[in-house]
């Protein structure tokens, strides 16, 4: 008796077991996301082997996971017939690569369609597998109501999201109630500490409120617990003044030679990037030279054609991406493009895609990463482990504006660092909140 029921308590657990088909989507999003359904099986649609082939060109985070997928089935070829099965690892499931029978899928889908050819191949191995779950893995949000309304299982892949909506990230600025004598005490430069019970993190800015009367306020920066509150700095860089109190607490932090790491958020006209480069020219080029040269870069991610479309050479191809950044440091200099030609020739300014840093390991230099919200969290860790000694590198982006399509605002490579380093003594961050590049682009900012 005891022996038929382990062995009807083993046949379930075989029978437990799922097989999961995953839309291309997920691999461009995860190159490991093979590893990600733990003794499951994985089933390949040939459909999406040739999906993958088409990005694997792509200098961009998707091109990137294209090949790093593409090499890891190559590397499981070579452990057997991907055709009949191959086990992934001891205590994981078998991956196999599988055609589908046209017959399965309904009449009225197309099967021109690549989506309908990976619902075929589920349907396909639904029939020949009637005793094992067949789940379809999609970020594709129709994919996944197309095989709901044909009875398959299916699923979102979640990639880890640092905070449940993007309204609770990190902030970098917070508001307290304190006794009248407190903020009085702060004004007569009197050490000033708040409560170990209010949380704060390294280089966090406070506005401390009055109590008793709310028109009555300071604004101060906690370094440490161990520290009392600092008084906010009103500096300037490369003749650039900030023009609200946000852009107050960005220029204190790029300012300052001891936080290697400063994160931005802001909507477009927010001033964030011009911010960051009128920093680092100030710190690079000005009369006390911090940093031996300015970096800046942004990731490809075009929206519409990708830059293989585009005519010309590789770095006319880069001009459109790289204009935004022309255009401030352009104003920073006051239209001389001599100058900006100059510094550029004598490798003082470094103005470079991406994909020509990925990999180096810059040191001395003042570092500014755009549109970081478009990178994903693995990018974003390869970039920040490679930064050299003496640097400082500035993260700057829009979580609201992303134009890759497998990351969101909870997910992506700039709300990674910001929420992963916020307790970091290394790092500062801090949200802009007002546009300032003109009253046309605030009002199409809040109101469109």
């Amino acid at each position: 008796m005891v022996v038929f029921y382990y062995l009807h308590a083993i046949k379930g657990l075989i029978l437990a077991k799922k097989t999961y088909v995953l839309d291309t989507n997920v691999y461009l999003t995860d190159a490991e996301s093979l590893m990600s359904f733990s003794n499951n099986d994985i089933l390949i649609p040939l459909k999406v082997l040739d999906e993958i082939d088409k990005h694997k060109k792509r200098q961009d985070s998707v091109g990137a996971q294209a090949r790093s997928t593409i090499r890891k089935l190559d590397q499981l070829r070579a452990k057997g017939n991907l055709s009949k099965g191959v086990r992934l690892a001891t205590g994981k499931g078998i991956v196999k690569v599988k055609s589908y029978n046209p017959l399965c899928l309904p009449d009225d889908l197309d099967l021109d369609d690549p989506d309908n050819q990976i619902i075929a191949t589920a349907l396909s191995e639904m029939e020949a597998n009637k005793s094992r779950k067949v789940v379809v893995v999609s970020r594709d949000i129709n994919m996944r109501v197309k095989c709901d309304a044909l009875a398959i299982l299916t699923e979102d892949y979640q990639v880890e999201q640092v905070v449940a909506k993007s309204d609770d990230l990190y902030s970098g600025l917070c508001e307290v109630l304190v006794d009248d004598q407190i903020i009085d005490n702060f004004y007569e430069d009197k050490p000033v500490h708040l409560d170990d019970k209010i949380k704060l993190c390294p280089h966090q800015f406070v506005m401390m409120i009055s109590n008793s009367n709310p028109k009555k306020s300071a604004l101060a920066k906690f370094v440490n617990k161990n520290s009392p509150l600092s008084k906010i700095l009103n500096p300037s860089a490369w003749d650039t003044k900030p023009r609200n109190k946000e852009q107050q607490f960005a220029l204190n932090l790029l300012m300052d030679p001891q936080i290697p790491v400063v994160s931005l958020i802001g909507k477009a006209g927010s001033g964030k990037t011009l911010l960051a480069l009128a920093a680092g020219l100030e710190q690079t080029l000005g009369s006390n030279p911090v940093y031996k040269k300015v970096v800046v870069t942004k990731p490809v991610e075009p929206v519409g054609k990708d830059i293989g479309f585009l005519p010309g050479t590789l770095e006319e191809k880069m001009l459109p991406w790289l204009a935004p950044i022309q255009d401030n440091l352009q104003f920073l200099m006051g239209d001389d493009r001599m100058t900006l030609d100059m510094y550029q020739e004598k490798g003082r300014i470094e103005i470079e895609a991406m994909t020509f840093i990925r990999g180096r390991s810059i040191s001395n230099a003042f570092i500014v990463i755009d549109e970081v919200q478009n990178m994903t969290q693995h990018e974003i860790k390869t970039v920040l482990t490679r930064v050299g000694e003496g640097t400082k590198i500035v993260l700057t982006g829009d979580i609201e504006q992303i134009d890759n399509v497998y990351i969101d605002a909870t997910n992506n490579g700039l709300s990674y660092v910001v929420e992963r380093l916020k307790d970091e003594s290394i790092t500062g961050h801090i949200t802009l909140l007002k546009g300032e590049r003109s009253k046309v682009a605030t009002i199409a900012a809040l109101k469109l």
